[in-house]
């Protein structure tokens, strides 16, 4: 595949990665934080950003189409509303417990600090959707396992979750059981 038959280039991803701010030992001693909101501050880096997703969902999904784009709470809503419009998909918001009007379904997951809830209105997609998760990062897994749970509530198909960035180290992919994409893979998070 050449460079200029694809949007996503690597230069593309270049440009991405080397606008991520390292912090380190946030939001705990020993790691390595990579902050992805410097993307978004750049117009054309934050058209890089939705092209490459958009470019990759449409190569793996050509054929099978994809009707919402659903983003987890906080992060996911900063790319997932601008994915779905360039996609011409709907977007839909999974929101912390107390957020959202009318019937929800809700799910309770372990987080770093004690528990926390998601919900997810039940109106808000029709039975058999195939929708794709996205995010920000993608550490322990345990809020896209929490995704999972109110999306099967529902009863739509997850086709796959989309990240930025991915904490290899933690290898949440593996608890999924769905393709994980992660944009801006290969990078080394913990410090040695």
């Amino acid at each position: 595949m050449h460079g200029h038959h694809s949007v996503s280039s690597q230069s593309d991803i270049q440009a991405l990665k080397s606008v991520l701010h390292k912090y380190p030992n946030f939001p705990v001693k020993g790691v390595l934080f990579e902050d992805f909101l410097p993307i978004f501050r750049d117009p054309s880096l934050f058209r890089k950003l939705i092209n490459a997703f958009k470019t990759h969902l449409e190569a793996v999904y050509q054929a099978q189409k994809i009707d919402y784009i659903v983003g987890l709470e906080a992060r996911g809503f900063l790319i997932g509303p601008s994915l779905a419009l360039a996609m011409g998909v709907g977007f839909v918001p999974i929101r912390k417990a107390g957020k959202l009007p009318g019937e929800c379904v809700r799910t309770v997951y372990e987080k770093e600090y004690g528990k926390d809830t998601f919900e997810l209105q039940v109106s808000a997609m029709p039975p058999g959707s195939n929708v794709v998760v996205i995010d920000d990062i993608i550490a322990s897994g345990g809020t896209a396992i929490a995704a999972q749970d109110l999306l099967n509530q529902i009863s739509v198909n997850i086709l796959e979750y989309d990240f930025v960035l991915e904490l290899d180290f933690l290898n949440g992919k593996k608890n999924l059981g769905c393709p994980v994409f992660t944009l801006l893979s290969e990078q080394e998070f913990a410090l040695h």
